[in-house]
């Protein structure tokens, strides 16, 4: 992260549809890491930029206040709490929130949730995103189903262990034996030490399976799925750790697209989403309501930005790390 530096930037100027926030915390989390780093390096040719990021500012999630509103936006009012995301669609881009002030559209963003703090509020969109995608969107979780996360300490993780409990979900949580208290925290019903127990080889039948680091083929993740049962993977490269400098986990993403055409345990491939507007709805509809908090490991100050990719990167983080911008 040595290439990582804080400077003086212009303020943003809003357009018609968009508003200014002065940012007071933005989530460091995976997406920002692979841009800023360049890796695997098919992501440079996918939106980053090939030789350097088109955008120089990194992150996409912030908490902040309102400071000014473009002309056609009715959403919020200066003097506003909110959170959000900047980038319209995919993660392989700067969003430029890692700043004092970021104008985003209006779309983007919604009033902050009842009882979050800005550190809290900022690490929901991405991370929340992915994990209601999952639980919801792809495994379709009921009520009464039983659902196993594995690598379930981390960002995406934690929220969705929360969100299927919320769900009315029995959970089983998989990560390491110093996460296991956390687990516990935040509602796991059940947890296991990866290290001690390979959860593919038990005894035990999940209706499905949030798989965040891939870290069994699914040839084996097959064994404890139920009839029926929906295998989710999201995918994680551990920050180059997996040896996949080129393609990172796209060729496997691939695969598992090509055998969902005749695996009903594997959800169809699509590339389209909901509204990412909606997704934020829901997110905070849970969080007020209590029934998702997100886990805060640590927080930075701006100018140690490269500090915290990384210690995000160490794997050591036992939830959330976040950059504090204005205090």
């Amino acid at each position: 992260m040595s290439r990582l530096r804080c400077g003086e930037v212009p303020v943003p100027q809003v357009a018609a549809d968009e508003v200014l926030v002065r940012v007071h915390a933005a989530s460091v989390h995976p997406d920002v890491w692979h841009v800023v780093t360049g890796r695997p390096a098919v992501l440079r040719l996918m939106g980053s930029g090939v030789r350097a990021p088109k955008e120089h500012v990194p992150g996409s999630d912030f908490a902040g206040v309102v400071t000014a509103v473009g002309d056609d936006v009715r959403a919020v009012s200066v003097g506003d709490d909110v959170f959000g995301e900047s980038l319209p669609s995919m993660q392989w881009v700067n969003g430029a929130t890692w700043a004092e002030y970021v104008a985003v559209q209006q779309e983007r963003l919604l009033p902050m949730p009842t009882g979050l703090s800005h550190v809290e509020a900022c690490t929901l969109p991405t991370a929340g995103i992915i994990a209601l995608q999952s639980v919801r969107d792809n495994a379709k979780v009921a009520a009464g189903d039983h659902v196993l996360v594995n690598g379930a300490a981390g960002g995406v993780g934690s929220l969705a262990v929360q969100i299927a409990r919320a769900d009315g979900a029995t959970v089983t949580a998989v990560d390491g034996p110093e996460k296991q208290d956390l687990l516990r925290t935040i509602g796991a019903d059940h947890v296991i030490d990866h290290t001690r127990v390979d959860f593919t080889r038990g005894d035990d039948r999940y209706d499905a399976v949030i798989d965040i680091p891939g870290n069994h083929p699914f040839a084996a993740i097959r064994r404890v799925l139920a009839p029926g049962g929906k295998y989710v993977l999201v995918g994680h490269d551990q920050y180059g750790r997996e040896g996949r400098a080129v393609l990172g986990s796209i060729p496997r993403m691939f695969g598992l697209m090509a055998r969902s055409a005749v695996s009903d345990q594997i959800p169809k491939a699509s590339f389209s989403s909901r509204p990412k507007l909606e997704y934020l709805r829901e997110l905070a509809d849970l969080a007020s309501a209590g029934r998702l908090r997100p886990v805060i490991d640590r927080t930075f100050p701006l100018e140690d930005a490269a500090a915290a990719l990384e210690h995000l990167a160490s794997g050591t983080a036992r939830g959330r790390v976040v950059l504090v911008v204005t205090r």
